[in-house]
């Protein structure tokens, strides 16, 4: 059995930008992200001694949800500029250092992380996604675990697993509920609306009593609070609707063997340019440390 690590990209690419504080390159280029993300994937690799690290980046698909509901992630804000210019050698790093990227037009990476977790998992691997995101909470089974970036206020914590026990523990819902509970509660962060009122409490309720989304909507009449009843019953469509939003897409087409296989290929010439053109000295010493005695073997 092989371990892989699947990245979510901009996930930890935002997490990068805003841990550190602001650093640029001479010129007033910045690098701050850049420092975080070169950082970020040699302590995951040297945590977890995966066979392989697949990273997925968004290109900005989302067609199929916003089919559903236009208001899709219309909240968010726009990407800082400083983190815009950096994403470029975001992705040269994480090619040069034997990284893959993998990204698809029209198709949310999210869906494309999920799809190829679900089909290395079924192969007969271990697989940890490593992102902060909810929804991949849904994923969790006895070969899909999260890896979660340590708190922000104590980093001191470490990068923590989150198994089958860990997601009930801290969302009350098995894995399988997950979805179910989110198109309940809704989830701010993709701008997804819950049913009015209810929190994770009732909802964690519902899914206990009925184990469904679809089970809750049946089971209407018997709801607690009461005056609940009748909302599910008349906004069972928008529910429906919900859970496709929350629920990932697992059919989508394979990484191809060309990428999978490119996985730990490092471009040892391609990275010490690149940290030598942005300046990033120290990480160029640890690449040296890193790489070229191995290049002599």
């Amino acid at each position: 059995m092989s371990k892989w690590l699947l990245v979510d990209g901009f996930n930890l690419a935002y997490r990068c930008f805003f841990a550190i504080p602001e650093l640029t390159r001479a010129d007033g280029f910045p690098t701050n992200a850049l420092h975080g993300w070169v950082k970020s994937l040699w302590r995951l690799a040297d945590q977890e001694h995966p066979s392989g690290t697949l990273v997925f980046f968004d290109l900005g698909g989302a067609q199929d949800r916003l089919a559903l509901l236009p208001e899709y992630k219309a909240q968010r804000a726009e990407m800082p500029e400083a983190l815009v210019k950096q994403l470029p050698y975001v992705k040269s790093l994480t090619r040069a250092m034997g990284f893959v990227g993998v990204e698809r037009d029209g198709v949310e990476s999210d869906d494309l992380l999920a799809a190829e977790a679900r089909r290395l998992a079924d192969a007969g691997n271990e697989v940890l996604i490593v992102s902060a995101d909810k929804d991949f909470a849904q994923m969790v089974d006895t070969r899909v675990r999260l890896l979660l970036p340590p708190p922000a206020g104590n980093a001191k914590l470490g990068w923590r697993v989150l198994d089958e026990a860990g997601v009930v523990e801290k969302f009350g819902v098995r894995p399988a509920q997950i979805a179910d509970y989110l198109a309940l509660v809704g989830d701010a962060s993709d701008n997804i609306p819950g049913l009015a009122g209810v929190g994770p409490k009732t909802a964690v309720k519902w899914l206990e009593q009925c184990g469904s989304l679809e089970a809750v909507i049946a089971r209407a009449d018997e709801l607690k609070p009461e005056r609940f009843r009748e909302p599910v019953r008349a906004q069972a469509d928008a529910l429906r609707r919900n859970l496709r939003l929350t629920t990932l897409n697992l059919s989508l087409p394979p990484v191809s063997d060309a990428e999978r296989n490119a996985a730990g290929r490092v471009r040892l010439e391609e990275l010490l340019a690149l940290l030598e053109e942005l300046e990033m000295r120290t990480a160029l010493a640890e690449a040296r440390q890193r790489y070229e005695q191995r290049e002599l073997f």
